[in-house]
C-alpha cells in the first residue's frame, strides 16, 4: 500500500526549524530521519512535530535512547 501524500499545510518549513531551539538547552534541535520529532542531542529529548506543529513542550517530549543518539550526533544537522 503506497502512503498518502503529506498535506502540505502539515509540513514544517526547513527555515522555521532552524530557528527553533530546544526548550531546555537552548541548543539547536535535528529533524528526525521520518520527519515526525524534531531532536534535542544536548538534552536527550525527542519532540514530536503533530500535523506540521512542533510540540516543544517538557510534557510532550520522549527520552532518546543513547544508540539513537549516536546515530543522530552522526547525521548533518
Amino acid at each position: 500500500m503506497a502512503e498518502t501524500p503529506a498535506d502540505p499545510r502539515h509540513i514544517v518549513d526547513r527555515q522555521v526549524l532552524e530557528m527553533l531551539v530546544c526548550p531546555l538547552t537552548k541548543t539547536r534541535l535535528t529533524l528526525s530521519g521520518d520527519h515526525k520529532e524534531l531532536i534535542s542531542i544536548a538534552a536527550r529529548l525527542a519532540f514530536p512535530i503533530v500535523q506540521g506543529v512542533p510540540l516543544l513542550s517538557l510534557e510532550e517530549a520522549r527520552n532518546v535512547e543513547p544508540e539513537e543518539l549516536q546515530t543522530l550526533s552522526r547525521q548533518p544537522h
